[in-house]
């Protein structure tokens, strides 16, 4: 058995992450941490977990933690970089859903994110957790960064086409709606029913924090530099993110559909569907799944990807999970064979 902690269990990723294991037939979770709840049942504040999770809250205690064979980060940005130093000495495994370790390169990090970074020398280190193109290094890592929901959608939607050198890397396009979990469980106006039902909205137009981690991603893949506008919008519902994406050659984009179909043919929680298909948010709802449509359009040299997934799954807590699976050598499905909810 996996002996698991859970650092900051009562957001939504938490209470997703915590969902997650307590189903997982090779994992023993240890604690669940809350400086706020701590002495408080878990399923005292969140009833879904009755009779799945006998734990209470606790302090986060980096003995008891860095005891555990894997810790994860289900806290605000800024928190588990100051405690992964002391549980990777103790032997500890982490994964971190936050953007602590995601951006390789710390004073881009200080420049999004608005603080020093307490552990620089841990960035390079630090294995990003996209499974579809770091499958063999998440298995060996000590330190992984599990990717953003909005990097997740946008990086799987154009990566066969960056790969491939088939489209022009310096004009993305990535036009993205989430819904309200996204933006966490603590109270906000923004995020009040009256205010964000039967509303829509653009929103960090001039640059949302994930532009930097998707641009990296991206990057990466293509071997240079990549020119990407990236404008996210706040939908009413929530869970869910719908990503388009345009993408231009000069040359024409040739057969994408065979193009995709081949990249994502041995990944199990990448869905590559009909030509004509119009993916949607509730098909993923509740699973770790993004499932991905091809539009090229009539110029021949246009493709518009459609790209969606459940924020806190495959954008968050499930990922987490597949990670975990390929770290510790299990089926990379275990725990996660999970249909969307419909409806």
């Amino acid at each position: 058995m996996i002996k698991v902690a859970v650092v900051g269990g009562t957001g939504y990723t938490g209470v997703e992450l915590l969902r997650l294991l307590a189903l997982h037939p090779q994992v023993e979770l240890q604690a669940v941490t809350s400086r706020a709840e701590a002495g408080t049942a878990v399923c005292d504040l969140f009833p879904s977990l009755r009779g799945y999770l006998d734990l209470a809250f606790s302090e986060p205690d980096p003995e008891r933690l860095g005891a555990c064979d894997l810790v994860f980060f289900a806290t605000p940005n800024g928190v588990a970089m100051t405690l992964a130093p002391e549980l990777l000495r103790r032997g500890a495994r982490l994964i971190d859903l936050a953007a602590d370790f995601r951006l390789r390169d710390a004073s881009v990090w200080e420049q999004w994110y608005g603080m020093p970074h307490a552990c620089p020398e841990l960035l390079a280190e630090a294995v990003y957790g996209l499974p579809e193109v770091n499958r063999a290094s998440i298995a060996q890592a000590r330190l992984v960064a599990n990717p953003g929901c909005y990097p997740t959608a946008v990086q799987l939607g154009l990566l066969p086409l960056v790969e491939s050198g088939r489209v022009d890397v310096d004009t993305l396009i990535a036009d993205c709606k989430s819904g309200v979990s996204g933006a966490g469980r603590g109270a906000s106006v923004a995020t009040l029913l009256a205010e964000a039902g039967e509303n829509f909205k653009a929103y960090a137009v001039a640059g949302h924090r994930h532009l930097p981690e998707i641009r990296q991603g991206l990057s990466l893949a293509a071997g240079k530099a990549v020119g990407l506008t990236f404008v996210p919008h706040l939908t009413p519902m929530i869970r869910g993110i719908h990503a388009t994406l345009y993408a231009r050659s000069a040359s024409g984009v040739g057969d994408v559909q065979a193009l995709f179909a081949e990249r994502y043919a041995d990944e199990p929680f990448v869905d590559v569907l009909p030509p004509g298909s119009h993916p949607e948010t509730r098909s993923v709802k509740g699973a770790n799944a993004c499932r991905i449509a091809l539009h090229p359009l009539d110029d021949g040299h246009t493709l518009v990807v459609l790209s969606v997934i459940d924020n806190l799954v495959k954008g968050a807590a499930g990922q987490a999970v597949q990670n975990m699976n390929i770290m510790f050598g299990c089926d990379e499905r275990s725990g996660l064979r999970l249909p969307g909810l419909i409806p």
